[in-house]
């Protein structure tokens, strides 16, 4: 069995069931108040950016530690857990990393906790993400 990452809300323990819920928003964050409202986050010079989720009935996780890790740092003091799916794992097509939404998912470990991303570590994922686009838009015209 893979080993899945799920980056998000702080303070969970192994064996904790994590289930959809709310998005967490920022006060002040203009992305945000946008996604509150139902809004695709536009940001001038940058476009759009932080797309909607499309699933918010179901939780994401990912087998790339490093994607999750960005998850978490979206979340102010968000942990990096490790977790076992709960029901069978769907394909998520809205990033170009392996992602997959389940309905729930059980806390296995906590891997990090009050995960900040370096301006390093932003660098490299932003790399990563832009190849793994460039590669996807190869293939998918």
């Amino acid at each position: 069995m893979p080993q899945y990452f799920h980056g998000g809300v702080p303070g969970l323990a192994p064996g904790d069931l994590i289930t959809p819920h709310e998005p967490n928003y920022v006060d002040g964050c203009p992305v945000c108040e946008a996604k509150a409202r139902g809004e695709q986050p536009h940001v001038p010079g940058l476009g759009n950016v932080d797309p909607l989720t499309a699933r918010p009935d179901r939780i994401y996780i990912t087998t790339d530690r490093e994607y999750a890790r960005y998850y978490a740092s979206k979340y102010p003091r968000g942990d990096l857990y490790t977790v076992d799916p709960e029901g069978d794992p769907e394909p998520s097509g809205e990033d170009h990393f392996p992602a997959w939404t389940v309905s729930a998912a059980r806390v296995r470990g906590v891997y990090d906790r009050y995960v900040q991303l370096t301006p390093a570590r932003r660098r490299a994922l932003l790399r990563r993400w832009t190849a793994a686009d460039i590669a996807a838009s190869c293939t998918h015209p």
